[in-house]
């Protein structure tokens, strides 16, 4: 099996500076080549390096469409893929390659490190070995491997800021691929979206003044918000505006159950997306998808946006 490696940057491939931590060319490399030698992982890889390398704190959605780019070129000349990435941002970008890659018929591994590789003790070594063998042997679709987990790319998220163990995941029974009749690379425009989260005394001024593509509310418990009068009428503006807006939970797990209590109403007025238990990294990729493919039909935004596509929202009973 030939497995193509795609390197964007991160944690793994950094050594210590007087700065702290950057990014050093070659340390994934040699340590991979090490890796092949020892026979801990399969020799038939090919590696594509991103340029310049990045920290995931800076990755834009230029590097989504990059990234999706080069396995959709290669889709049909390897058996899977590793994408060697930071971990800030690595949840958002597996979500994004899950909507960008519909109908992917390979199985693409993000992984990364909490320790850089340069370190003595490090989880660089293994993630690499577990996601090299993951690559040959996952079902397609987006995944994540880390400390052990083979994690599914639309549900995934960072935990922890600095345990081995970083991530965890709602899973769900769906694999993380967009299904279709033949496989295509869809891209992404930079669409500005907003995050908003709901507080004690969130002032609805924000909503009013705000100036993006769409908004994502971060609403508390199973879909609540202030019910004031300025409150509620900052909702009708966003719906007379014609504003995508995204309603989803703060909690880890459960998400949004649209009427459960009257303190959501508001929402439901206004017309907005129920996102139900969508992680703010996948309602976010998803959301950019959805302006990008569907800006101006508000009909099919919503419909793709509601949908069960891969994995990113249990389906309806």
């Amino acid at each position: 099996m030939t497995i193509c490696v795609i390197h964007t940057g991160g944690t793994i491939g950094c050594a210590a500076t007087p700065t702290g931590f950057a990014l050093c060319d070659g340390l994934v490399e040699t340590a991979l080549a090490e890796l092949a030698q020892s026979g801990n992982v399969q020799p038939g890889y090919e590696m594509v390096l991103a340029d310049p390398l990045i920290d995931s704190s800076q990755a834009r959605v230029a590097d989504w469409n990059w990234i999706a780019g080069e396995i959709a070129s290669r889709h049909d000349s390897f058996d899977g893929f590793v994408v060697i990435h930071g971990t800030d941002s690595m949840a958002f970008s597996a979500a994004a390659l899950a909507f960008a890659l519909e109908g992917l018929e390979k199985p693409v591994v993000l992984t990364g490190s909490m320790v850089p590789l340069s370190v003595e003790v490090n989880d660089g070594r293994g993630n690499l070995v577990a996601a090299m063998a993951a690559a040959q042997s996952a079902t397609p679709g987006v995944w994540l491997q880390f400390a052990g987990q083979l994690l599914p790319g639309t549900r995934v998220q960072k935990r922890h800021s600095t345990a081995w163990d970083a991530f965890g995941a709602d899973r769900q029974d769906v694999a993380p691929r967009a299904a279709a009749d033949r496989f295509q690379c869809h891209s992404y425009a930079a669409k500005r979206i907003a995050v908003m989260t709901m507080t004690p005394g969130f002032d609805p001024q924000l909503l009013v003044d705000l100036n993006a593509d769409a908004v994502i509310l971060r609403c508390l418990g199973t879909g609540n918000v202030p019910g004031d009068a300025e409150f509620v009428a900052a909702l009708q503006g966003l719906k007379a505006r014609n504003m995508p807006t995204l309603v989803i939970s703060q909690c880890l797990e459960g998400g949004i159950v649209m009427g459960t209590y009257s303190a959501a109403l508001p929402l439901v007025q206004a017309d907005v997306i129920d996102g139900r238990d969508l992680t703010l990294e996948a309602g976010y990729a998803k959301l950019m998808m959805a302006l990008s493919r569907f800006e101006t039909d508000a009909v099919a935004l919503r419909a793709y946006m509601t949908a069960a596509l891969a994995g990113e929202i249990s389906p309806l009973p």
